[in-house]
């Protein structure tokens, strides 16, 4: 039985049950082990309301390719991670909010990084019960704590972060959930505490995504939840440079967001009244 209710805390469960169902394919992007024993059977029944809600009744159509963007979304960040950490400099990777994430356990890290994840006690504790027997393969540091509680860079530092040395964040599964002015604080916070060099990736959607018919089906699934999706931008390169970093935005299907998986036409940003997500990358300056 899961010990996760917040409706926030319950949309790890819907991720941990994505990435359980990828590791069974065949052309499956990544491999998580740990997946299916995180997101468990109350995982399993979000994923089946999400399914439900993805099939538009008297039409072929489907709701954005909820898997396949999932799928690349992991193994694009898998993949900027691992490139971060390869670097000697890196010695330390935020992933803030950490949720069920298994990256620590599941892939391999060099010796001289430190592994920080910071999120709600109740999504830790989850994680430890259901792997407390696991070894993770670099020194993962928990930091129980919410990233909009008032003092969570303290928190942080006890935990052995220092705000001195250039560090790799990962924002992942977050922003949307947040009202404009609160995204604002929590990237100025984090920029707030990462020395110039630093690098942050990120997803994202825009406006369009927030009102677009089409999309009525899912959001109404996390609204139903409690949890709705309620921030976007249309310009992520200007959002992130109101907090000092240089960044690049790609939308899933193009080059370096594909991996053979995504399905649907990618649309130029030039052309308005379309709903995108994306994947934000780049550095402090």
């Amino acid at each position: 039985m899961t010990a996760l209710h917040d409706p926030v805390e319950r949309t790890a469960l819907l991720t941990a049950a994505l990435r359980a169902v990828e590791t069974r394919r065949e052309d499956r992007l990544y491999e998580d082990p740990y997946a299916a024993t995180l997101c468990g059977d109350t995982g399993m029944a979000l994923l089946g309301e999400v399914r439900a809600a993805a099939v538009t009744p008297g039409e072929d159509g489907t709701l954005p390719s909820t898997p396949d963007y999932n799928a690349i979304r992991t193994r694009f960040l898998d993949d900027l991670l691992q490139r971060a950490a390869a670097a000697p400099g890196t010695t330390q990777i935020v992933l803030a909010p950490a949720g069920l994430d298994s990256r620590a356990h599941r892939l391999d890290w060099p010796g001289h990084v430190r592994w920080f994840e910071l999120d709600r006690p109740a999504v830790l504790g989850h994680k430890r019960r259901l792997l407390g027997a696991e070894t993770p393969r670099v020194d993962r540091r928990e930091v129980a704590v919410d990233l909009t509680s008032p003092d969570w860079e303290r928190d942080l530092r006890e935990a052995g972060y220092d705000p001195a040395v250039p560090s790799v964040w990962l924002v992942e599964g977050l922003l949307y959930y947040l009202p404009g002015n609160e995204v604002d604080r929590v990237l100025g916070r984090i920029a707030a505490i990462s020395a110039p060099g630093s690098t942050i990736a990120a997803d994202l959607v825009n406006e369009a995504a927030l009102t677009q018919p089409h999309m009525k089906g899912l959001l109404d699934v996390f609204a139903g939840w409690g949890c709705p999706w309620i921030s976007g931008t249309d310009d992520p390169e200007a959002l992130f440079a109101r907090h000092g970093y240089e960044v690049r935005a790609v939308q899933p299907g193009e080059e370096g967001a594909d991996f053979g998986r995504w399905p649907d036409r990618v649309v130029p940003r030039s052309e308005p009244g379309v709903s995108r997500v994306f994947f934000v990358h780049g550095r402090k300056r």
